[in-house]
């Protein structure tokens, strides 16, 4: 049960990991820029985020689920943080300072910030957590069983991101010779942002 619960986890979150979202945009960027190195330290930094906050979805699941309004906020914050970041980088590419030079070529750090600044984790881990025990597929009766599950989600989200860092990075020679390339992550997550926004204040 142990192993199936890794599996289980470290599948659903790589498959998880694969719609466009503040982190992989980032981490197709630096890719891009064949910064790989800068891409898998900030990678890292995300698995090991994504621990702790998987954790919590598992642990808190029945409290999270009870409370709508919650799930909503976690979702409002992650738009406001896509959105920032979006402007962030527009900004940066136009106009570099030193701080934003500095932050840009961070990895583990800049991982570490972004990803605890976007909890959407959180409910993501406790919707899945809750269907899978539903349809059987997992049992988290255990607390080794908890953390084989939640040390899955975290490997998962590594081997996506890594994944695509490596990708991107063969891909940059075309991608470079377009200027517009440092403008594309940036744009991408505002207008992400913009639609988790309207989702949130719509209710759609």
């Amino acid at each position: 049960m142990l192993l199936q619960a890794f599996v289980i986890g470290a599948v659903i979150s790589f498959i998880g990991s694969i719609p466009p979202g503040t982190l992989n945009v980032l981490v197709l960027q630096m890719g891009l820029q064949k910064k790989v190195s800068q891409a898998l330290r900030f990678a890292l930094a995300v698995a090991l985020v994504e621990y702790p906050y998987a954790w919590i979805a598992v642990e808190f699941e029945h409290y999270i689920s009870a409370s709508p309004m919650l799930v909503k906020h976690f979702r409002l914050i992650g738009a406001v943080v896509m959105m920032f970041i979006g402007m962030f980088s527009l900004w940066s590419a136009r106009r570099p300072t030193t701080f934003s030079i500095k932050f840009q070529e961070s990895g583990f750090v800049k991982g570490l910030i972004l990803s605890l600044l976007n909890p959407q984790a959180i409910p993501f881990w406790v919707a899945v957590t809750s269907y899978l025990k539903l349809q059987s597929w997992i049992e988290l009766n255990t607390s080794l069983q908890v953390h084989s599950y939640v040390f899955g989600t975290s490997v998962g989200v590594l081997v996506l991101l890594s994944l695509l860092a490596t990708m991107a990075n063969r891909m940059s020679d075309l991608m470079t010779k377009n200027r517009l390339y440092q403008f594309l992550p940036g744009a991408v997550l505002l207008l992400l942002g913009l639609i988790g926004l309207l989702r949130y204040l719509f209710n759609v």
